[in-house]
């Protein structure tokens, strides 16, 4: 299966049902496939070819939905860009991947014209937005986006590829380093959705929320599953407004709210009373582990809905999810491996490794990735052989352990772990520990130099609105649930932390 037959198929299936509510507008499913119909024969006559790369610089919209289905109904592989990304990072993305095309906002016409000249294969730009007009005094090939669609016929256009062709580049930057671009072809991607949607016990009834930007492999999924179940999909810029995305939830009777630990801490120190959320049936987490006390407290605000913790990476999508019913068993777990998938923790030597001790985890399935794209030393220290010829492995630098019955506990990147007094701290469990002093609402620890240490634990601390906690309660509260080695040396109060733009806290600016 192609990953625009998720939206072809609903469209046959469900032409009159609204498939997404966005920026004010309502469209069925019937409508969606038409412009990105219309969008595809126009990139066609633009010259887009088979395999060429197609960039998307917009905000989450019905513009970059349209152009999604666009590019893959014409044969190409998108990636989305992150609006906030500057020029010259994004100069570097298309020229990584030599794009032949962008789609970038009206408001950025003049940045978009400038990008002619320092990405050589670039060769059309598409504008997008309300009043969307071209530069002025410019011989550069940009189109605006509703004359691109009103010049094209609504018919489907042949669409030459096959499963195992790129659907998609994700760009991920990690800790270090220039971004690097995940190849994820039509076959990883359709399985990484059918085994999500599987169990999460999606149906065409659910109507998801969407606040999370489409760069993110996790925001991107909502909508792709969403089109390949035949939901209805309420997307939002962002989260900038909490009161304004639970009142939409409210009005949609919203069933389906994904969300990252910063997300969900926010909505912890709301009022929740004023909005009427009993539609919600599920809500999930992932980019980074939900500490177990928010974990508690969410269980008790909403105790009707079923709360996923999950996890996964960028290079395989999905990886483990825990079952809702396990949550008062083992609340600091990320559960199993997803359907069809299989995981295991191995040490250095390349053993697989029994419940207790700590190794790497290691995925294999499906929906393993490619690699990195023109990067074929990341690919190699990532990507490994596996069973059989052709197949790989992903390791992903994450360090884990099992209990007896197999779930699996995250404990640290494998970069991250912090040795202090010749012990090895796990930033995990100090942050955990934070996070059940009443009053922290974010909490991330780093190592820092210590001449008699080696390194030293330190602690960046925001507390919520009302709290006045000091350095001393904060050292009080860590000497009653740690051993004295992963003892904090230094607490820092900070208004925020530092964060991706998918909201996930970003320790390793707080190293700089």
């Amino acid at each position: 299966m192609l990953v625009n037959d998720f939206l072809q198929h609903s469209a046959r299936q469900f032409p009159d049902k609204v498939a997404l509510v966005c920026d004010g507008q309502r469209l069925t499913y019937a409508q969606v496939e038409e412009q990105a119909n219309r969008a595809a024969n126009g990139l066609l006559a633009l010259g887009m070819q088979r395999g060429d790369r197609v960039a998307i610089w917009l905000p989450n919209s019905v513009e970059t939905v349209i152009a999604i289905f666009a590019i893959l109904k014409a044969g190409g592989t998108f990636t989305v860009i992150n609006p906030t990304t500057k020029p010259s990072k994004l100069a570097y993305v298309l020229n990584n991947c030599a794009a032949k095309g962008l789609f970038a906002p009206a408001r950025r016409g003049e940045q978009a014209a400038q990008l002619f000249d320092a990405v050589p294969s670039l060769r059309f730009a598409v504008l997008c937005g309300k009043g969307a007009t071209a530069p002025q005094s410019t011989n550069f090939p940009i189109y605006q986006f509703p004359k691109l669609l009103a010049a094209q016929p609504p018919t489907r256009p042949h669409c030459p590829a096959i499963d195992i062709d790129l659907a998609c580049l994700i760009y991920t930057s990690g800790s270090t380093g220039e971004p690097k671009g995940v190849m994820s072809t039509h076959a990883n991607m359709a399985f990484a959705a059918s085994s999500i949607i599987q169990y999460l016990e999606n149906v065409p009834e659910d109507i998801v929320i969407n606040v999370l930007p489409l760069s993110f492999d996790y925001g991107l999924y909502q909508l792709l599953m969403v089109f390949k179940f035949g939901g209805t999909l309420v997307l939002e810029r962002s989260f900038t407004y909490p009161a304004a995305v639970l009142k939409r939830i409210e009005q949609e009777r919203v069933t389906g709210l994904p969300g990252v630990p910063t997300l969900f801490a926010v909505l912890l120190q709301m009022d929740l009373t004023k909005f009427d959320l009993s539609s919600l049936r599920y809500l999930t987490n992932t980019a980074a582990a939900l500490p177990v006390e928010h974990i508690q407290r969410l269980r008790d605000t909403f105790p009707w809905a079923r709360l996923y913790s999950m996890y996964g990476l960028t290079e395989c999508k999905r990886t483990l999810y825990l079952p809702p019913e396990e949550l008062e068993r083992r609340p600091g777990s990320v559960g199993i491996a997803i359907p069809g998938t299989e995981v295991w923790v191995e040490d250095e030597d390349g053993n697989r490794l029994g419940a207790g001790d700590v190794g790497e985890l290691v995925v294999r399935g499906s929906h393993v990735m490619q690699g990195y794209w023109n990067n074929p030393e990341a690919t190699a220290r990532w990507y490994r052989p596996g069973r059989y010829p052709a197949e790989r492995l992903l390791y992903t630098g994450d360090l884990f352990k099992t209990d007896e019955e197999g779930f699996l506990y995250f404990v640290s990147r494998k970069d991250d772990i912090i040795k202090s007094r010749g012990e090895k701290v796990a930033p995990k469990e100090v942050e955990d520990t934070l996070y059940r002093l009443p009053g922290i609402v974010e909490a991330a620890v780093i190592g820092v130099p210590d001449e008699l240490l080696g390194q030293a634990v330190k602690a960046f601390v925001v507390c919520g609105e009302g709290y006045q906690l000091t350095e001393k309660d904060v050292l009080r509260h860590c000497a009653q649930h740690l051993e004295d080695f992963m003892m904090p040396k230094q607490i820092e109060f900070r208004d925020s932390l530092p964060k991706t733009s998918s909201g996930k806290i970003r320790a390793a600016a707080l190293k700089s």
